[in-house]
């Protein structure tokens, strides 16, 4: 075993090697690599393997992930498999919090795949402010391959390291903070991303993932479930600020004791990390009165709607228009009535849920109208019984009412909720509607599909009009 010092090189005579990175904190590091030509640069952005790509086109590259060890991270290479127009395989890293300097023990192994011998290894000990790291390369000098240790940090993150290698990188633009409200044409949209570029909108999920595997176990198999509804909708790198507005008026007592909000809760969470890159969804609460509650996250999401009814307690009506004039507030800075088109850089997605009518239907039917000018779309599900209930199975059941949901709508009550979902003298249809007796009667497959059902058509007219940035 040879250990390295950095811009050394040692011949390398193993057919398939593995460089594993590791270190000695809870930080997680992604492993990569990138198969390079003679000028430096992919091919194309195939060439670039990591968690969500694993494999190059020809398989001669693979990410093999940590083998179940903590700190630990590794890229497999073979040789002997490599293209003849592939000369060099970078192994890089990225951080998924902090930055490099921060993260002690930090080290790459070489060693040969078939048998787990050491070959050499590299101590990384100057490393500072870079969120991006290139450990080492393996490149091919007169037929033989070589492998160099390189040590060279990017504080400009995963985005500077692949441009430097020829990568098209698409970031999603970030959340904008509320404003006053101005005309969609003082906002100018941004320079839309390259053809078939990687986006690191994939690694900031992944990172999430990752953190639920970890934070709140429960929620993967939520969260993938998620990922193949979004999907199948072209939505997979999608991004959206995420809310839920839930009832706390008396009659959801026992939705509430029963856990089904709770589940309820959890589903729309997994949403959100699918949606909205700081795995966080914002949530608000009416009754009587409106109110903003604390984040959902998943440090908090286990007990978090027995924690928010100790802090806001069940009131004793119902006022929808409340929870939405805080909704317009938080997002777009104004919940005053709008008739002009306000462009913002992302779109909101509301969850509003609720087991009967409003008091404040006039101003109800404003704030809805109001948004309409807005990219803020609302997904009403009403908890009861009502001519649009869904039953098992996700069918429509039109005057066909089961028990047992908790809830305490009718059908009547709920004409309100399609009147909204159809209404007119609205900018463009901002909002759906579907009922349910018992939130839990739906599977998770069902109810992602549900929430799915006019936010991609809603998305392509606020487009079109100006709300949001064309593409």
């Amino acid at each position: 075993m040879t250990t390295m010092s950095k811009g050394a090189n040692l011949p390398v005579t193993a057919a398939r090697v593995r460089a594993s990175l590791g270190w000695a904190s809870a930080v997680e590091v992604d492993a990569s690599a990138l198969l390079l030509t003679s000028d430096g640069k992919v091919r194309s952005d195939a060439d670039f393997v990591f968690y969500n790509q694993p494999r190059s086109p020809e398989g001669g590259v693979r990410h093999t992930g940590g083998a179940g060890a903590a700190g630990q991270d590794s890229v497999e290479v073979d040789l002997d498999g490599l293209p003849e127009a592939i000369e060099k395989v970078a192994v890089a890293a990225s951080v998924g919090s902090g930055t490099f300097g921060q993260i002690p023990g930090l080290h790459l192994r070489l060693t040969d795949a078939a048998d787990g011998s050491e070959i050499a290894r590299f101590d990384i000990s100057d490393a500072t402010t870079e969120t991006a790291f290139v450990f080492g390369e393996l490149y091919r000098r007169n037929g033989q391959w070589k492998f160099r240790a390189v040590g060279q940090g990017y504080a400009s993150g995963l985005g500077g390291l692949a441009t430097d290698f020829g990568i098209d990188v698409a970031e999603e633009p970030a959340a904008a903070a509320p404003a006053a409200a101005t005309p969609a044409a003082s906002t100018p949209p941004p320079a839309p991303p390259a053809a078939g570029a990687v986006s690191l909108k994939k690694q900031k999920q992944i990172s999430l993932e990752k953190r639920a595997a970890t934070e709140a176990p429960h929620l993967v198999d939520l969260v993938k479930k998620a990922a193949v509804s979004l999907e199948k909708k072209g939505l997979g790198e999608h991004t959206a600020r995420v809310a839920l507005c839930l009832d706390i008026s008396g009659s959801m007592a026992g939705l509430y004791r029963s856990g089904k909000i709770q589940q309820l809760a959890e589903r729309i969470l997994a949403l959100g990390l699918r949606f909205d890159d700081d795995g966080e969804v914002d949530i608000f609460l009416f009754g009587r009165e409106g109110h903003q509650a604390d984040t959902m996250n998943l440090g908090n999401v286990r007990q978090y709607t027995v924690d928010v009814l100790r802090r806001h307690p069940l009131e004793s009506s119902t006022y929808y228009g409340s929870a939405m004039r805080l909704i317009r507030r938080h997002y777009f800075g104004s919940d005053e009535r709008r008739k002009a088109p306000y462009q913002d850089r992302v779109p909101v997605y509301v969850m509003f849920v609720t087991d009967g009518a409003t008091f404040d239907e006039d101003v109800t039917r404003e704030q809805v109208r109001s948004s309409s000018y807005e990219p803020l779309f609302w997904q009403f599900m009403a908890i009861g019984k009502s001519s649009r209930a869904l039953g098992a199975g996700g069918g429509r059941r039109r005057g066909l009412f089961g028990g047992g949901g908790g809830g305490g709508g009718t059908s009547r009550e709920f004409r309100f909720l399609e009147e909204l979902d159809d209404m007119s003298g609205r900018f463009i249809d901002n909002a759906d509607f579907f009922s349910v007796d018992d939130p839990m009667q739906l599977s998770d497959d069902e109810l992602f599909e549900l929430l799915m059902t006019e936010y991609p058509g809603w998305l392509t007219q606020a487009r079109e009009r100006g709300l949001l940035p064309p593409r």
